[in-house]
């Protein structure tokens, strides 16, 4: 029986390298497309193209011959307002229309929460108001239109909203989190800490993708929130990863009013990585259902909160000497912490 072929977009970031391994268990061919270096081991079981979903004639001659493609290429909040539109809407554009062209099966799309915004209830739905905060919540909005156009056109395009996901290879404004902890300090909260706040971890997200990828064209044209089934408060989870440091440490609260105007301030100033969307939910729910793709795709995570965010702890922990001193914008780097850095010594 012929290997069938998945295209992956942004197939050398977290999310890529960890799809690609769990869809080469399943038996898959993987091509990873991706504008960085491909530098993980799996380079010798898949074929590397390395180019920009900017540049159409490039991501269409790379798709030629794939089965389906998975789109998780995108240009993330700490990219410029002009590189998030031209990746994330353009870019998704050309993705599709490359598909079309090469009568590809299937896209799945993965989208975010982030287009809901700053919601007033919970949890929040498939159906509820999209609302995107800044060019990358507004652009992931975008894209999802693009991803209905070319449904209207007949072509099958699943688009998957994931809460923030954590899981091996993940560093980005996690590492900061991380690297508190590791170095024996407690961390900081907006506000009480009582708030609920989904996470996700990233085989689960694997496996919703690779459910959209087998079940029936007809269930998967949709869009499906996926996220963590078990989880605490904003407080009890994050203490986990304290707890598994070892050194007593313990989550503060601060208030957060004044916090996240401090907040907004520095990010005026480009002197902490922290952006809008991240500071302005921090203290307030943010939860949503996954009823539709647990009933349709028959989803089931395996991990809570606290369980994803430990598991990704012991794997920074393990690997850390090979990021220790890299810095950059991507999930697979740590966040330059800017003057947050300063203030560990203070918890």
């Amino acid at each position: 029986m012929t290997r069938e072929t998945v295209f992956i977009t942004g197939g050398a970031g977290f999310f890529g390298i960890n799809l690609a391994r769990h869809l080469l268990r399943r038996g898959y061919n993987i091509i990873s497309y991706d504008i960085a270096d491909y530098d993980y081991p799996e380079q010798q079981t898949v074929t590397v193209a390395k180019g920009d979903i900017r540049h159409y004639p490039q991501l269409s001659q790379a798709m030629a011959g794939a089965d389906y493609v998975v789109h998780t290429a995108a240009a993330l909040p700490l990219y410029s307002p002009k590189d998030i539109y031209t990746t994330d809407v353009e870019g998704t554009r050309n993705v599709l229309e490359a598909a079309r062209t090469h009568k590809i099966k299937r896209v799945v799309h993965i989208s975010s929460t982030a287009v809901y915004g700053i919601p007033d209830h919970h949890p929040l739905y498939e159906d509820d108001r999209l609302d995107g905060v800044g060019p990358y919540g507004e652009a992931k909005i975008l894209a999802e239109y693009e991803c209905l156009k070319y449904r209207g056109k007949g072509m099958c395009v699943s688009i998957i909203r994931p809460k923030s996901f954590v899981g091996p290879e993940r560093l980005g404004v996690f590492a900061l989190f991380y690297d508190w902890a590791r170095s024996g300090h407690g961390f900081p909260m907006i506000g009480n800490g009582a708030n609920r706040y989904q996470l996700l971890d990233v085989e689960d997200l694997c496996e919703a993708v690779s459910l959209c990828l087998t079940h029936a064209e007809s269930v998967v044209n949709d869009t499906f929130n996926i996220g963590a089934k078990e989880f605490t408060t904003m407080r009890e989870d994050y203490q986990a990863v304290l707890d598994a440091a070892g050194y007593g440490k313990k989550i503060r609260s601060l208030p957060a009013g004044p916090i996240i105007a401090v907040l907004r301030t520095l990010e005026k100033l480009r002197l902490s990585p922290l952006y809008k969307w991240v500071y302005e939910t921090a203290s307030k729910d943010s939860f949503v259902s996954i009823e539709r793709a647990e009933r349709v795709l028959g989803f089931k995570p395996k991990y809570s909160n606290k369980e994803a965010l430990v598991r990704n702890y012991r794997w920074y922990l393990e690997n850390y000497d090979k990021f220790a001193h890299a810095s950059g914008v991507s999930h697979r780097v740590p966040w330059d912490q800017g003057i947050l850095k300063f203030c560990k010594y203070f918890f």
